[in-house]
């Protein structure tokens, strides 16, 4: 597979770097930001966080703005962040910010005219991962974090692919979707109107019957203005509790929905993956 490189930067001794390429999965072009450590440099192979942003981010915002580097640099950690969603003149779209562009939710649509392109589940399960492997000095010992929809997403597609992951971490996740604005609106536009296609990808409801379990990290903000409509934390928690799921769950007073939230505690993030990335 071809991919055509953006832009290159030196950080930390390593180097961030993005990417477009022509996807199979989501027919268009893609593009994701790759951290290649130091430890790189001598072609040893490292392990891969993949990191899944948030309703109308790209590729670029945590790799800009987590602060994550420095630490991912000490621990021989790579980090690969994809966009949020499909882009492209004949990609289908909406005027709201939570729905089309920036906010596919990381499921695959089965609904049109969504499903010619909105296949973001396989994408970040399957292809991008093939590509980095196949591309860049990584081995395929996998971790998955993210925030808000990509919260979701990570907790989601780590649960749905135990043997795949590590480890799981996520920021202020839409932690319930079945029972949210966000979630209710994607799920009917993207999946139709039957609901137990929704529950496959709510983290609560698989949380709660799950019987294989990835390691998790959840930090949510106790001021966080989308937390009792949108995130429900507290139903993830009581999820775990049902089936004795390892989730250390943290509420943190004061801190909001933003990157200073995220970038107030990324490296308990990646030093919990690196815990089982290492093993």
């Amino acid at each position: 597979m071809t991919i055509k490189n953006l832009s290159i930067n030196k950080s930390f001794g390593g180097w961030h770097k993005q990417y477009s390429h022509q996807s199979k999965t989501l027919n268009c072009t893609m593009r994701f930001a790759i951290y290649l450590p130091p430890q790189t440099a001598n072609g040893t192979k490292v392990p891969v966080l993949y990191w899944l942003s948030g309703l109308t981010c790209t590729e670029e915002n945590f790799m800009q703005k987590a602060g994550a580097l420095r630490i991912a640099a000490q621990l021989g950690i790579a980090i690969v962040a994809p966009d949020t969603s499909p882009r492209g003149d004949d990609v289908a779209d909406d005027e709201g910010y939570d729905l089309g562009k920036g906010a596919g939710f990381y499921v695959n649509a089965t609904q049109a005219p969504w499903d010619r392109h909105y296949h973001m589940y396989d994408y970040v399960v399957n292809e991008l991962p093939q590509l980095i492997e196949a591309t860049f000095p990584v081995s395929d010992k996998r971790a998955i974090a993210g925030h808000s929809m990509g919260g979701h997403g990570a907790l989601t597609i780590a649960m749905r692919n135990p043997e795949r992951y590590t480890s799981m971490s996520a920021f202020s996740p839409i932690s319930n979707p079945v029972h949210c604005p966000w979630g209710q609106k994607a799920f009917t536009t993207y999946l139709g109107s039957d609901m137990a296609k929704w529950r496959e990808h709510d983290a609560s409801e698989l949380m709660r019957s799950a019987t294989q379990f990835v390691p998790a990290l959840v930090d949510q903000g106790a001021s966080d203005d989308f937390l009792a409509e949108q995130l429900k934390p507290e139903v993830l928690q009581s999820a775990a509790k049902a089936s004795g799921y390892p989730l250390a769950l943290n509420l943190h007073e004061g801190y909001d929905h933003s990157y200073y939230f995220i970038s107030s505690f990324i490296e308990q993030h990646l030093r919990f993956h690196a815990t089982y990335l290492n093993e």
